[in-house]
């Protein structure tokens, strides 16, 4: 089955950009493809054989799920690669360019949804992201 890409430009530096996608701190405050979503805790074990944690719920109650996974590898500030609870490999790449930093992520479909619902989900959490960091700028230590 052909794998499923995604990507978004966001025009900050690398470092706040890995920090804001790896951080518990961070993810719980982007990890959800709309604002009905939240993710009221995250854990993230980032190194090679490490744990990733995340709780994803439907704020009004109705439905949430645990995405877990455990990293094969991670380069820090250029890429991570994780394999999903059912098998499927997720990896996603930093890359500098003269706007900002390129984040893309490549991952196995499941076999449940369409192509297409699964392509605009994880869009719409990396649109999140994306808009997360740009409400980083300014802060202190960012």
């Amino acid at each position: 089955m052909e794998k499923i890409t995604i990507q978004t430009a966001i025009p900050s530096d690398l470092k706040t950009v890995w920090e804001a996608y790896t951080s518990p701190e961070h993810i719980v405050n982007w990890n959800f493809a709309s604002d009905d979503w939240c993710c009221p805790e995250a854990k993230n074990d980032l190194k090679e054989g490490g744990t990733y944690f995340a709780r994803m719920e439907a704020k009004d109650g109705s439905f949430g799920f645990d995405f877990k996974a455990i990293y094969s590898h991670v380069d820090p500030q250029s890429s991570l690669t994780y394999k999903l609870e059912d098998g499927r490999d997720v990896k996603t790449s930093f890359e500098r360019d003269s706007q900002g930093v390129i984040v893309t992520t490549v991952f196995d479909p499941e076999s449940q949804n369409p192509i297409d619902m699964q392509r605009d989900g994880w869009q719409a959490i990396l649109n999140q992201f994306k808009s997360y960091v740009s409400s980083l700028k300014g802060q202190p230590n960012q």
